[in-house]
């Protein structure tokens, strides 16, 4: 199970990379790109999938619960925030796509600060 769950790691970083470089690609026209949905809903189901196989103690630490409960909030936030801006394009501005940047910076930090 390491192994699925080192997939599944693999798998999540790819996803915060995908939102993070598509919400940073789009601040020069203030455009939502198609593929940060995809990018988000990948870290989002990923990152339980993950918190199910490291709670159930068949790969991984024991998690951190505090720890993951602020991340879950913050990705869903994140998820609202891309799926609102991915229906209502003209919604979406440069700093709508900042607070996109940020809240998915502030998760990465978290994830790696947080011990």
């Amino acid at each position: 199970m390491d192994i699925v769950y080192g997939i599944l790691l693999v798998l999540h970083l790819i996803g915060w990379a995908i939102v993070l470089g598509g919400s940073l690609a789009g601040l020069k026209s203030a455009t939502l790109y198609k593929g940060t949905v995809h990018g988000i809903l990948t870290a989002l189901i990923t990152g339980i999938l993950m918190v199910g196989l490291a709670s159930a103690g068949v790969a991984g630490n024991d998690p951190n619960n505090i720890k993951i409960g602020v991340k879950l909030v913050i990705a869903l936030v994140v998820t609202g925030l891309v799926i609102y801006g991915s229906r209502n394009s003209e919604k979406v501005t440069k700093g709508y796509l900042g607070g996109i940047a940020g809240l998915t910076v502030v998760n990465i930090a978290i994830a790696v600060l947080w011990s």
